[in-house]
């Protein structure tokens, strides 16, 4: 009579070795996700809760800008019109739908308190009114109180081209840069962004913060763990192996 077959647990030494390996990487990814949850989740808190905030008054030293990202703030000074610099582009969306070109304007402002310069995101001008002298009403003079949303200037990303300081053309906040353009050695950690306040003559248009905060880690944590509990799955599958008993 042919030898009965039946299967039996018997995982193979180099299978079992890259198995565990694989294993460890796979657990330590979906943990790794599960703690950026936390912190990304205690982010969006924080973020939620500064915009719903009173504005505060913009201190003078600022020593840890991260705790002031997204936070609404108010300072008073006098805008230095002619030391002002263009970041873009930058689209604003019209009634009928068309997203237009345009860029940002940066006003360097000289604090009323001594506190120095802090730079101002004003918001949104067309491409064809770049030129200050086309929006003459919005060059406010004298002392103003602005209220904006703080941000800390982000890095320069992944492929974005070169600023050209010459023609005071920025696509990323080069700090450096724009203070030599302010005149001063040092500008403040952070950049507001003006809110949505009009300012004479319709530009720039403020209220232009973005907040766009994702929050995929569980999917993420969910992906990796899965993967390990397949890898589990198919090494158990596969360490049956057949044996031949007479």
């Amino acid at each position: 009579m042919p030898a009965a077959a039946r299967r039996s647990f018997r995982p193979r030494l180099l299978p079992s070795i890259a198995t565990l390996l694989a294993l460890v990487i796979l657990l330590g990814l979906g943990t790794w996700q599960v703690e950026r949850l936390g912190w990304k989740t205690d982010l969006i808190r924080r973020v939620e809760a500064g915009l719903a905030a009173e504005p505060v008054d913009l201190p003078a030293t600022i020593d840890k800008p991260a705790d002031w990202d997204y936070v609404r703030v108010r300072v008073t000074g006098r805008f230095l019109h002619d030391r002002e610099s263009y970041i873009g582009p930058r689209l604003y969306p019209r009634p009928d739908g068309r997203q237009e070109q345009g860029v940002h304007v940066l006003t360097p402002l000289l604090r009323d308190d001594g506190a120095g310069i802090v730079l101002i995101d004003r918001g949104w001008v067309p491409l064809d009114k770049r030129d200050p002298a086309t929006r003459v009403e919005g060059q406010v003079a004298g002392s103003v109180t602005i209220g904006a949303i703080a941000r800390v200037p982000q890095d320069r990303a992944f492929m974005q081209p070169d600023n050209d300081p010459a023609k005071r053309t920025f696509f990323w906040l080069d700090m450096q840069a724009l203070a030599g353009i302010a005149g001063t050695e040092r500008l403040a950690p952070l950049v507001l962004q003006a809110d949505a306040g009009a300012n004479p003559g319709g530009l720039p248009i403020g209220g232009r913060t973005i907040v766009a905060l994702k929050n995929d880690h569980l999917s993420y944590a969910l992906t990796w763990y899965g993967l390990a509990l397949t890898l589990v799955g198919v090494f158990i599958a596969a360490s049956f192996r057949r044996r031949e008993e007479p």
